[in-house]
Order: C-alpha cells, then sequence, then structure tokens
C-alpha cells in the first residue's frame, strides 16, 4: 500500500474567527500503479489534499502513512518523502528557477546527492520521457511556451524517480491540443513505468479517458470513489457540485431517453462509438 490517510481533518486558521475546515474526515487508500484522478470544484480541498500526501502540509487531525510509515512522526524524512511522492504544481513557473531546462531537472537529482553524471543522466532521461526535443535543453524554461513548461516541470520530478506522480491541474491553461498532448504524455508514463500517477483537475473530460479510479471531493469530504462508470452514474448529484459528466455521458443518456438501446455507463469515446454503431446495427 503506497499511501493510506486515515480520517484526516485539516482546518486553515485554527483556532482563529478565520478557522475554515478545507478537509472533513478523509481516509483513502492509494495502492501502488494506480492510475487516479481528484476531482473537485474551486475550493473543494482537492489542492489541500495532494499536499498531505507529500508532507507539504500536516494535518489537524489524523494519519498519513507512506509504505506503511506514518509521514507525520517526528523523525520522519521528509526530504526522501518528497523524492518518492512527487507533486507537480498547477503553475510550472512555481517550480522552475534554474537559467535553463537542463540545469533545472539536475537540481532535484544534485540535492539527493547524486553526482553530477548520475543527475545529469537522470537528467538527459527525463527531458526525454516527457518528450522535450534537445534544442531546448539549453535554453531558460521561461523562454517556453506553456505545454513545454509543464513537460519540463514533470521531468524535474520524475529525474528523481518518484513512486508516486502527482499533478496539480496539469493542463490549465493549455488550449485543446495543448491539454490532448500533456494527457497523452501522462498516460504514456503510467503505461510504460508503472508508477502510481494521481491527476487532480476540475475537469471530468480530462480525466474521463484516461485514469481507473475517480475521487471526487466536494466541501472537503469525499464524497464518490470509484470507476469512471460508478462515479459518472451520479452525474446529476455531480451537476448539484458544480461538475459536469463528460459529453459523452450526456449524449448517451439523450440516445437512451430517444429510444436506442445504448448503454449509458460508457464512458469514452471509442466506447460511445461502438455502442451507437451496435445500436445502428439493431435498427
Amino acid at each position: 500500500m503506497a499511501i493510506l490517510l486515515n480520517h484526516v481533518n485539516y482546518i486553515y486558521d485554527e483556532d482563529t474567527a478565520m478557522a475554515n475546515a478545507a478537509l472533513i474526515d478523509v481516509s483513502l487508500k492509494i495502492p501502488d500503479g494506480q492510475f487516479i484522478g481528484i476531482i473537485g470544484h474551486t475550493g473543494s480541498g482537492k489542492s489541500t489534499l495532494i499536499q498531505h500526501m507529500n508532507g507539504l502540509i500536516a494535518p489537524s487531525s489524523g494519519q498519513i502513512f507512506f509504505n506503511n510509515e506514518d509521514i507525520c512522526d517526528r523523525d520522519y524524512n521528509k526530504k526522501n518523502l518528497r523524492a518518492r511522492v512527487g507533486l507537480v504544481f498547477q503553475y510550472p513557473e512555481h517550480q522552475l528557477f534554474e537559467t535553463d531546462c537542463f540545469k533545472d531537472v539536475c537540481f532535484g537529482p544534485k540535492n539527493l546527492g547524486l553526482s553530477q553524471k548520475d543527475a545529469e543522466l537522470r537528467a538527459y532521461t527525463a527531458l526525454k520521457q516527457v518528450g522535450l526535443e534537445d534544442e531546448y535543453f539549453y535554453q531558460s524554461p521561461f523562454d517556453l511556451s506553456g505545454g513545454q513548461k509543464r513537460r519540463v516541470a514533470i521531468a524535474g520530478v520524475l529525474a528523481m524517480n518518484p513512486e508516486v506522480l502527482i499533478l496539480d491541474e496539469p493542463t490549465a491553461g493549455l488550449d485543446p491540443k495543448g491539454r490532448e498532448e500533456i494527457l497523452g504524455l501522462i498516460s504514456e508514463l503510467h503505461r510504460k513505468t508503472g508508477i502510481t500517477i494521481i491527476l487532480v483537475s476540475h475537469s471530468m473530460e480530462d480525466v474521463a479517458d484516461y485514469v481507473e479510479r475517480i475521487i471526487v471531493m466536494n466541501r472537503g469530504r469525499v464524497t464518490f470513489d470509484g470507476e469512471p462508470k460508478e462515479v459518472f452514474s451520479h452525474y446529476k448529484e455531480l451537476e448539484e457540485m458544480g461538475l459536469a459528466a463528460p459529453q459523452v455521458t450526456y449524449c448517451m443518456q439523450e440516445l437512451r431517453e430517444a429510444g436506442f438501446d445504448v448503454d449509458t455507463s460508457v464512458t469514452t469515446l471509442l466506447e460511445a462509438k461502438n455502442e451507437i454503431l451496435k445500436a445502428f446495427m439493431k435498427c
């Protein structure tokens, strides 16, 4: 078991008149190798949740374990934890700071104590993994496009060989082509490496075709937790939370209401295509 949260609560500005509960009695099991989507509207607690997972925030109460060790113990090595549970922030500018991309990706491995040669080897491998062209290796990361910056930020975390990769809104601000490229990259990383990936988003469309499990956060609580088919079946409740199911869900519901014999639980475009073709074959 990679990550376990046991009745975790977190209160911002605790013991003040401004106290605000960001997480309320959250219990989750994140097993090794899963591809998970955490969905929720702004202020639902999803970003606070993932910052607990690699020790950036300590819970007000409750326990958090990584590989059966309590990360809140006073003697627990948080530096080692953050190498093994890597977090890519929503805005890549928040974690890019070196004069060129290659130096930036080298920073993490060097900070772990690796030699210059080993750090450079890891940086090169990570930059290749994310598909950044060689011509950009020695350019300033701040001169790159939004999608390229995200690739460099992801590479900086991958270079530390994490067991868990957490991405906070990795497609924010990108155009549809850029979103598809980044999500495809993340999916390919999971397929090739088998590491645990946690993808945070407010968009069901971003996760519908990729993840195997969805956790829905609402007002600090876990409201739904299950396979996409199961979660999307609650599309009316999701709408009440300010979320929308993928367009595929609405399309299949409308077809069923129009009298077509289709499976309304499908979640991907390919599944929807096959269902529609089967329905027309029957007609």
